[in-house]
């Protein structure tokens, strides 16, 4: 039965008559129950699944009904550029019942926000660090204006929930709830995840389990249980290609699908540049998007495109949320992203118009790239989804809300502060050591029995009215790039300073631009247009993009001769062909692991485990490991002097006592607020996110074989280190090896 006439006549009326609907979407209808009856809820499903009318319209209906005042609805965003998109809808629902929505955010000036505060919109759009801003401001009165707050919708919370932003959008919201003085419903939209019971309960914070909650999930198709997963892959025209270089996926791009607009997804900012530049080169009318170009760039960019036929927009993941780009016919992927989560949201993209599908060509720039793609894509058919996991132990955001609290507040008791986030995860009484170190070291002052900000918080996070404190990553330092007095975006210095042959040329906004003057003192760079000759680089913290262990996994399985279920091209085909003839003697067919000797010097362990798995191992088996080496998804080197039994005795006695990994201090530079913490809680924050329990576990229960390679004499192999020999197997290329099965476990 339906339930739209449970909604607001006026709604209804303009959902049949101004929007044209014969009806609401299962989603749509679904979610009405829960969210008049005041629960909190998590909407599930695909891009452009009408999950913003899923929430709004309920909200707006109860609303009507209760006759709500002042601002009681807050829409939270991750993205400024997603609200901007969704404030002319929000504005135009809110109005059918004589309301109003507006928008609060970084690029909003002076006079908006002075018209906000004194006409109150119903529903305010806004981000969690604009939000913790207005908390934080003496130019607002958020007793006041946040007293009518009934109900708050977190857009994309999966993307929140997965990252430190969603710990800081949780402890802002229970700030928030305190203020007002009464629960305050909370709604999260979310594409497929693979957890979404346990999503629920993260938004719900302090109130989970005491609150009644559901979650709303028609379309919920990926996410199937593993005796549905043999029905085959879910619905999707995909296709997976090896083209081995930038300069052939550009030709790919610019003559395949010609006369339609693609959407193309690259991994790095360079990436999007340089194919960028190189489909210009080729004629294509192409559009550039990520998070170094200026905003009036991207949104340039981003309107023309949604308005061209024949054309490409190269981006990042900024367009992989639901930002409207207007219809698609194509969406293609360069390599992999990092999850399947990220592709679904990318496909989603596409079969948007009635008659279409949903579509995308991967293009593998390399054998790493295609693996990891084809790794992926066999997730995905099997009905994978990575659950969306919490970072664990949070304290710098535990350190940053502390003083935030002080800010919004004033002061705040010694002993009551534990009182503003109700007992939630590390913010309550195992706080207690980071509050202390906040005094000792300065940051906050106690007189009196209270806690305000000290000269320390000032010194290091009061610039600007203390805006560096609502922002929770650090980002690197970059310089703006300016043509006249037009800002194009930002590069990275080290561009600036590097030695280079004739004038320095930057490649930025798909164009090359010659510097012309430097302004080392404000970090701007003045430059104007040349023909080619263009460089693009970014830098980071130093961190590594960390495959997970059923990613790792799959590559393996893979290189075992498994293959999604997807269309392969005869290049694809070739490719992987080659990688597992090269990969034979790397992979275990029984399911454990493989300790090769290439050399005397060179002894790998090939787990196939992911990057935080190996990472744990390291740390755990460091007395026959190399300190030196640097992590990676697929192999520990070990020392050159390893022998089975050595290798025997460190596993049996490590069984019991997983590691956590060592972090590098350039890794704690990368955690904001890290200062605010005694430096083993840093480290100790830093070694649990790196760490991966669960996989290193599974890996050293699994059997282990010994495998030796031959340089021409057997009694090499037999004396260097005690190497077992038992089979002896020849590769294609001739190279014999011995190998002995050993269990470790």
């Amino acid at each position: 039965m339906s339930r739209i006439d449970d909604l607001a006549p006026g709604l209804v009326h303009h959902i049949v008559n101004t929007l044209g609907w014969p009806g609401l979407r299962p989603l749509q209808e679904e979610a009405i129950a829960p969210l008049l009856a005041g629960e909190d809820a998590v909407l599930l499903a695909p891009t452009a699944g009408g999950k913003t009318e899923a929430a709004s319209f309920p909200l707006l209906s109860k609303m009507a009904a209760e006759r709500w005042s002042g601002t009681s609805v807050l829409y939270v965003c991750p993205l400024k550029a997603l609200l901007n998109n969704l404030l002319p809808r929000l504005e135009t629902y809110t109005a059918w019942l004589g309301r109003s929505a507006a928008l609060w955010h970084g690029d909003i000036k002076d006079t908006g926000r002075k018209k906000i505060l004194t006409g109150r919109p119903d529903v305010l759009l806004t981000t969690p660090e604009s939000l913790e801003a207005m908390l934080v401001s003496a130019n607002v009165d958020h007793y006041a204006f946040f007293a009518g707050l009934r109900a708050i919708v977190v857009d994309e919370v999966h993307a929140f929930a997965g990252d430190d932003r969603g710990w800081h959008l949780l402890a802002v919201l229970e700030r928030l709830q305190r203020v007002v003085g009464h629960p305050v419903q909370r709604i999260g939209l979310s594409a497929t995840v693979g957890n979404p019971r346990e999503l629920l309960q993260w938004l719900q914070g302090s109130g989970a389990g005491e609150r009644p909650g559901r979650v709303v999930a028609p379309y919920l198709v990926e996410t199937r249980s593993a005796s549905d997963r043999s029905s085959g892959p879910p619905p999707g025209d995909v296709q997976l290609d090896y083209v081995g270089s930038a300069d052939n996926a550009a030709r790919v791009i610019a003559t395949l699908h010609r006369g339609e607009k693609r959407l193309v997804f690259c991994e790095s900012r360079r990436l999007v540049e340089e194919l960028g530049e190189k489909l210009r080169a080729k004629g294509v009318t192409t559009f550039l998007s990520h998070a170094s170009l200026s905003v009036d760039e991207r949104r340039r960019a981003e309107e023309a495109f949604a308005e061209a036929r024949d054309c490409v927009i190269v981006s990042t993941s900024t367009l992989e949320l639901g930002i409207d780009v207007g219809d698609l016919d194509r969406v293609i992927q360069i390599d992999a992203p990092a999850t399947v989560a990220s592709f679904l949201q990318r496909l989603g993209r596409t079969g948007r118009r009635s008659g279409t599908s949903r579509n995308c060509l991967f293009l593998a720039l390399s054998e790493e790239g295609l693996l990891a793609a084809a790794a992926l894509l066999l997730q995905w058919s099997r009905g994978w989804v990575e659950p969306v996991v919490a970072p664990p132990e949070p304290r710098h955001i535990v350190a940053q809300q502390m003083l935030a609290l002080c800010l919004q507040e004033k002061q705040v008791g010694d002993q009551l502060w534990k009182e503003w986030w109700s007992g939630l995860g590390l913010f309550g009484q195992s706080a207690e050591p980071i509050v202390r170190h906040l005094v000792d070291e300065g940051y906050l002052d106690q007189d009196g029995g209270m806690l305000f900000i000290g000269p320390e918080a000032e010194r290091r996070f009061g610039h600007r009215h203390f805006m560096n404190l609502t922002a929770v990553f650090t980002a690197a330092p970059e310089f703006t790039v300016l043509n006249g007095l037009s800002e194009i975006g930002r590069t990275d210095p080290s561009l600036l300073t590097e030695d280079v042959q004739g004038p320095r040329r930057l490649l930025l906004a798909g164009r090359s631009w010659q510097v012309t003057y430097i302004d080392w003192h404000r970090r701007r760079c003045f430059v104007e247009p040349v023909d080619g000759g263009g460089k693009a680089k970014w830098g980071g913290l130093g961190f590594v993009r960390a495959t997970s262990y059923e990613l790792t996994r799959a590559a393996r399985d893979v290189l075992l001769g498994t293959e999604p279920q997807v269309r392969l091209t005869g290049r694809a085909v070739n490719c992987l062909a080659e990688a597992r003839e090269r990969f034979l003697e790397y992979v275990h067919p029984g399911g454990g692991t493989l300790i090769a000797r290439r050399s005397d010097h060179d002894v790998r362990w090939w787990t196939w485990a992911g990057h935080r798995a190996n990472a744990t191992l390291a740390a755990t088996l460091s007395t026959v490991t190399d300190p030196a080496q640097r992590i990676n998804d697929c192999w520990i080197r070990l020392r050159g002097d390893l022998t089975p039994q050595m290798w025997k005795q460190t596993v049996a006695d490590a069984a019991d006592r997983l590691c956590l990994p060592t972090v590098h201090e350039q890794a704690l530079k990368g955690l904001k607020f890290s200062t605010a913490l005694p430096r083993r809680l840093a480290e100790a924050t830093l070694a649990a996110r790196l760490a991966d329990l669960k996989g290193a576990a599974a890996v050293l229960k699994a059997p282990i074989r010994f495998t030796s390679a031959l340089t021409g004499k057997v009694g090499r192999v037999g004396g260097s280190g005690g190497w077992m020999a038992g089979d002896v197997r020849a590769t294609a290329g001739g190279v014999g090896w011995l190998s002995l099965s050993v269990c470790a476990g």
